[in-house]
């Protein structure tokens, strides 16, 4: 996108971590918010921070996995802003378990938030995306959006698929002037893996180790989005492990799923 002031850019998962950056950000740079979660307090505090920078700021109480709410959320955005020019499609969740532990109504809780969040969110707003002169959607995968992790099937499942139909959309939208950028986070300090639904101490604390083990800030995170809207890219890589991996990838597909079995092994046995 050539011009972000004056813009109103919508971003779920607001409260906190990378979506709060993320808002915050945007509004340094001239956009109005609409902002959405479900933790009600945790959006306050975000839409004051964006107020404080003189810009305005709206908040919706939105399950992102709720199709029937997400399609009121769109409308609600139109009413009150008069137009969408951004879209961050960050809310996430996860869970920490082996495949043969995990529920499927804990596969049902993650794909509905993480996947069908995203599309929901694609879908619902692109009628009003069209309407501007140009346009952005960014959407949250992962670093677990590019190699599969132990205990983490059902994530690695959502991020990864929030991968396809990014590209697939970055292609379809290219002609409409509508920007798509998937973004893949590595080490983030934010709340998911410590708020995970967790089968088992040692498997949390594996999968804490692995996301936080090299982390960065959200606000570092939230200015490379804002960059890549700015760039229009279509890849986001936020962290040296996600570039680390991206690339390792390209050479073995064996040996990085090699590496993480000898970790898994290690935490399941209780050794540092």
């Amino acid at each position: 996108m050539k011009k972000l002031q004056d813009r109103v850019a919508v971003v779920t998962g607001a409260a906190s971590g990378i979506g709060r950056a993320t808002a915050i950000a945007l509004a340094k740079e001239g956009c109005a918010l609409a902002l959405a979660d479900v933790n009600e307090v945790g959006l306050e505090e975000t839409a004051a921070a964006v107020r404080a920078l003189g810009r305005k700021a709206t908040t919706h109480r939105v399950d992102v996995a709720d199709k029937d709410r997400m399609r009121r959320f769109a409308d609600e955005v139109q009413e009150a802003h008069g137009a969408v020019h951004v879209l961050v499609n960050n809310a996430g969740v996860t869970v920490t378990a082996p495949f043969e532990e995990h529920s499927l109504e804990d596969w049902e809780w993650i794909v509905g938030i993480n996947f069908w969040g995203v599309v929901y969110g694609c879908k619902f707003f692109l009628p009003y995306l069209k309407q501007a002169d140009e346009a952005h959607i960014v959407n949250l995968s992962s670093l677990f959006g590019l190699i599969g992790v132990p205990a983490q099937s059902s994530y690695c499942a959502t991020k990864f698929a929030v991968r396809g139909l990014s590209e697939a959309l970055w292609v379809e939208l290219k002609d409409l002037n509508i920007g798509v950028t998937a973004v893949h986070p590595g080490g983030v300090r934010t709340n998911i893996a410590k708020s995970a639904r967790t089968e088992g101490a040692a498997l949390k604390s594996f999968g804490i180790d692995l996301i936080e083990r090299f982390s960065v800030s959200p606000e570092r995170c939230a200015r490379q989005i804002v960059q890549a809207i700015k760039t229009n890219k279509m890849r986001l890589l936020v962290t040296r492990e996600t570039h680390f991996i991206d690339v390792a990838k390209r050479f073995s597909n064996v040996l990085p799923q090699r590496f993480l079995l000898a970790g898994y092994r290690r935490q399941l046995q209780g050794k540092p």
